[in-house]
């Protein structure tokens, strides 16, 4: 998705291999990426203490990463539907609400590390209903929060 702004077309999934994306690392790289470090930082301190604060125990259901990667799509949808079809925003939100903080809240690697993690003997069936359970409630909450904000959009421009 492209905005056009005061600093210029921003696209927060700039494709490396394409050398028309790669120019937008050119026009404005540190703007950009410095946006994305902020909001990055700011996600994954915020996973960091809801990790710290609901730990989990060995050979146990990881539900801070489970709340977190569900919450995260959750507010992902609920965004994504704001930015594009809602209300216009300044180019830089997305890529530091978006790819920045819930880009940093939400991980792939810790989901992944800790379903491995689970894949020991008396653990295996708790693993594939992590590794399950995680794909289905994230994809189902992002399809709730996108319906959810579009029915209430509607709701509050029928007033």
């Amino acid at each position: 998705m492209r905005r056009k702004s005061t600093i210029g077309t921003v696209d927060s999934d700039i494709d490396v291999h394409s050398p028309a994306q790669r120019r937008e690392l050119i026009d404005h790289p540190v703007t950009v990426l410095t946006v994305i470090a902020l909001g990055g930082a700011i996600g994954a301190l915020s996973r960091y203490g809801l990790a710290l604060i609901w730990p989990t125990p060995a050979g146990g259901f990881p539900w801070a990463t489970f709340a977190t990667n569900v919450l995260g799509c959750f507010l992902i949808g609920v965004l994504m539907v704001t930015i594009t079809e809602i209300r216009p925003v300044h180019a830089l939100t997305r890529p530091f609400l978006g790819v920045g903080i819930l880009g940093g809240f939400t991980t792939f690697s810790t989901y992944a590390n800790e379903t491995r993690g689970l894949l020991q003997p008396g653990t295996v069936p708790l693993a594939f209903a992590y590794m399950a359970g995680t794909l289905v409630c994230a994809l189902s909450a992002t399809l709730a929060a996108i319906a959810l904000t579009r029915t209430l959009h509607a709701k509050a421009g029928a007033r």
